[in-house]
């Protein structure tokens, strides 16, 4: 209680509130523990920096010289561009001149966090006279008889060589040098002397750009179009960040090392990248200064291992946010919950500056998943070293000088041993400057392929994206591909597991999502030029090829498959599985001793031979049971008194060694639960869900049940089915999945019938409705019939599907006896009533039944007629 109470008046001393852009901005969340760093948490600290040391390079000397040479180079080009469009619209001199032109980074370098060898973010800022078309050089029309290439119809359009596009590619320092110009915000990207940069354009409503303009000022968005807003929030998010994570100097560079870390372990794990749907640099940033305004006086060492606590407990799909949004009156949109309930938005992460807005809208249900995992292994990782370390004699004096005790947290992802089948997706390209464009946009598009169409329309458990490329041609040899589209390639992988309860029959039907992901997706880009193609292939784990496993697993594939066996040998399932089988043979073996100890003193008439018999049983039973104690673990001469105890809800309290230390988490972990309770009540937030809601909301998006991810437009996903996502704004409880289909039912005029089991669609883990698989599978479980007759022919009605073998039992025999009702969505998520057409009238039922009909689609839920639902997979038609 002390110990609390001290904290409470340490926390309201700390004052975490900035002035940035002429307002100041405050956290949106309390202070949790502001208590100064302890002695044995600066002696952990030691170890973490040694580790930095060896293994967390900054940049050398040498490189942040150059990137400052090229980066004043780039903005004396950007200056002179300016000068020279001004001088175009026949300014006059003292306008040329006041024109200006400024140059502004952002990102990982503007923190001064990058790692050597990584892109720098900067955004081009110019006047109101540079259009973009001045920026790309677009239109341009030659003067006549200086185009040499009008007989060629196939060559590009000229630009104009005034252009800084122009000016860029024409220097002779620059290469690899591709313009993006139909992206929502047009880009260049190029290297420049080998400092790879990603060039945006910002135009603001000003005749100037003086050198020393304020661009967190809100005033500067006033009259910009969108492609300028997103180009200018980049600097103002990472200026704002930066504030925030300020106050002191100790406190910023705790910010900056523990960034650093976090970026080490993302791109380890294989979670960098936003836009495959996992976190990005700006992601991080924000997650790493919430997490700094909780714990503002921690060291780096303590601040990682409540990085991943806190990440470990957010309530999803609860929105990250360091302060609350505001509305500075310029006509943007801000964002706020009604917008998120209505696109669906399962991880949100609001960025601080105005407009606030979601910077993870690509994160889906599946991307979700795999980083709470990660969060989950990360925080069990530091908190089990941590905890070892106040032992003082279980780790390794050598390794905790060197810093290698921290090397498990950055191991690299098992990801390429880690599922059984994968998905090679090769991006392919007649030149290098087409394969560039192509290979962007299919990028930006592939989490669509992942978690729209494979995630939710085929029988898979779960499957992840690799977001790391590979610059080579992963393809069948008889593709009909050029050398040069086999030389303008990379490859992206895709691991997934089939859920064997959802799959029918041994096919499953991938090239239906890539023919739709073609027509929907690819079909989008501009301009298609032949040759440009994605490239499927298939693999089980032990067919991928070797430059998988080369600089990721020591000793290439060969030390990768030895690995992958001792996980699944270390797995705690499989050996609680083989230690049940071993405890039920010896369990059988003791019995027949007991009953043939039975049986021979019955036969045997001399009492002494039963005495003497009956302590041979006696001593035989002794033996076999220390054997199975010894395997198990399990005392059986009291198991049956345990088990008496654990049915009359006895408990008993065992402390251990690690009791105080036990007390102290809880005492944290209650601090934290009750800081994210205050973002329930946060300005945006409709209302107020406490904590058992929270995790019901957290656990079912997990799940599945929840289908809600993000859109990329604000205009997308207020259909009908979105308008339930987050409960109707008419009540104050929240809708239930049952209740919310339900009401599209009722909204069509259908007769609803009540039913009390929860409907779960989809899913990553066990649900309850597959509680019975292991049962099923060791008997050879079949679906009897139901009673009574439900028309037609049995013969003609009954289809039955073999299933796959089950962990090596048997196998699964499912009968259906009826065929479906079905009927069909529109795209609003409303019923088309066709009359009785749809329906076929059975022996005992007439007409239409409410509430015992299938919804059509790829995957869904369905019912027998007679009531009893049933998952329909994906990867089977129904006529």
């Amino acid at each position: 209680m002390w110990r609390e109470r001290a904290k409470k008046i340490t926390n309201t001393m700390i004052e975490l509130s900035t002035v940035v852009g002429g307002r100041t901005v405050s956290p949106a969340l309390p202070i949790v523990d502001g208590s100064s760093p302890t002695p044995i948490e600066l002696s952990f600290q030691r170890t973490l920096d040694a580790y930095v040391e060896s293994h967390v390079p900054l940049e050398s000397d040498d490189g942040i010289r150059t990137r400052e040479r090229v980066l004043v180079q780039l903005g004396k080009l950007h200056r002179e561009w300016v000068r020279g469009v001004a001088m175009k619209r026949g300014l006059n001199n003292d306008a040329i001149d006041a024109s200006g032109g400024e140059l502004f980074t952002s990102g990982s370098y503007r923190l001064g966090v990058h790692e050597p060898g990584a892109d720098i973010d900067c955004i081009a800022v110019a006047p109101n006279i540079c259009t973009r078309d001045d920026f790309f050089g677009n239109g341009y029309v030659p003067p006549r008889g200086i185009d040499e290439d009008d007989d060629d119809p196939n060559a590009p359009p000229r630009r104009d060589p005034d252009s800084l596009a122009e000016r860029i590619r024409r220097h002779p320092d620059v290469t690899n040098f591709v313009p993006v110009e139909n992206a929502a915000v047009p880009i260049l990207t190029f290297d420049w002397e080998g400092v790879n940069i990603d060039l945006l354009y910002a135009r603001v409503a000003a005749p100037s750009v003086p050198p020393g303009i304020d661009i967190d000022d809100d005033a500067v968005l006033s009259g910009v179009d969108s492609a300028t807003e997103k180009s200018l929030n980049g600097p103002r998010v990472t200026n704002l960040i930066a504030a925030l994570a300020g106050g002191t100097e100790e406190r910023y560079r705790t910010f900056l090392y523990v960034v650093r870390l976090v970026r080490k372990w993302a791109k380890c794990r294989g979670l960098y990248s936003n836009k495959m749907g996992y976190w990005g640099g700006v992601n991080i940033n924000i997650a790493v200064c919430l997490v700094l305004q909780l714990y503002p006086n921690a060291c780096p060492a303590s601040l990682l291992r409540r990085f991943f606590l806190v990440f470990k407990s957010w309530r999803w799909p609860n929105p990250v946010m360091l302060t609350r949004p505001h509305d500075a009156e310029l006509g943007l949109p801000v964002w706020n919950s009604h917008q998120a309930a209505t696109m669906r938005q399962v991880a949100p992460m609001i960025t601080p500056a105005y407009p606030a807005m979601n910077s993870t809208l690509s994160i889906s249900r599946q991307t979700l998943q795999i980083l709470h995992e990660e969060f989950c292994r990360g925080h069990n990782i530091v908190d089990k070293l941590y905890k070892d370390y106040q032992r003082g004699d279980v780790l390794d004096d050598a390794d905790l000088s060197s810093g290698e005790v921290w090397r498990e947290l950055f191991e690299p992802s098992d990801f390429f041993i880690a599922y059984p089948h994968y998905l090679s997706l090769c991006i392919v390209g007649p030149t290098q400057q087409d394969a560039q464009a192509w290979a962007g946009f299919v990028e930006s598009r592939m989490r669509k392929l992942v978690s729209d169409m494979m995630g939710r329309s085929l029988p898979l458990s779960k499957v992840q994206l690799w977001p790391k490329k590979f610059d080579a041609c992963v393809a069948d040899r008889s593709a009909l591909l050029t050398h040069a589209q086999r030389a303008n390639s990379i490859t992206y992988f895709i691991g997934f597991k089939v859920d064997t309860l959802r799959m029918r029959g041994n096919q499953l039907d991938l090239e239906r999502q890539l023919t739709n992901f073609r027509n929907f997706e690819l079909s989008r880009f501009y301009p298609l030029v032949p040759g440009m193609d994605i490239l499927p292939k298939s693999f089980l784990v032990k067919e991928l090829p070797r430059m998988c496993f080369e600089g990721m697993y020591e000793g290439g594939k060969v030390g990768a498959m030895k690995r992958r066996r001792m996980l699944i040998e270390a797995d705690p399932k499989r050996r609680e599985a083989k230690n049940k089988r071993t405890l039920a043979r010896l369990k059988r073996k003791m019995e027949a001793m007991q009953r043939r100890k039975k049986e021979k003193a019955e036969a045997d008439a001399d009492p002494t031979a039963n005495i003497a018999n009956a302590n041979d049983g006696e001593f035989v039973d002794e033996a076999a049971r220390a054997k199975i104690e010894a395997t198990t673990g399990e005392d059986t001469s009291d198991s049956r008194n345990k088990r008496k105890r654990e049915d009359e809800g006895e408990t008993y309290p065992v402390k251990g060694e690690d009791g105080e230390d036990d007390e102290v988490e809880e005492e944290e972990a209650a601090l934290l639960e009750s800081a994210l309770d205050a973002i329930e009540g946060a300005a945006g937030v409709e209302r107020h869900k406490t904590r058992e809601e929270a995790e019901i909301d957290r656990q079912k998006l997990l799940a599945g049940e929840l289908l809600c991810d993000g859109e990329d437009e604000p205009d997308r996903g207020g259909d009908a089915n979105a308008a339930f996502s987050n409960g109707d704004a008419k009540n104050d409880r929240q809708l239930t999945q049952e209740e919310r289909e339900a009401e599209v039912l009722r909204r069509s005029g259908l007769v609803i019938v009540s039913d009390d089991e929860a409907t779960v669609i989809g899913g990553n883990r066990i649900l309850p409705w597959r509680h019975g698989y292991k049962r099923m599978a060791a008997g050879g479980f079949k679906r009897e019939e139901p009673p009574g007759d439900m028309g037609g022919d049995d013969k003609a009605n009954a289809e039955e599907i073999p299933q796959k073998q089950i962990s090596g039992r048997g196998r699964m025999t499912i009968k259906f006896k009826t065929k479906f009702d079905v009927i069909e969505l529109d795209a609003g998520g409303r019923v088309i009533d066709k009359g009785d057409d749809d329906f076929m009238p059975s022996l005992k039922w007439i007409g239409r039944k409410g509430g015992f009909e299938f919804k059509l689609g790829e995957r869904g839920l369905g019912y027998y007629r007679t009531g009893t639902k049933v998952v329909v997979p994906s990867n089977i038609s129904y006529s």
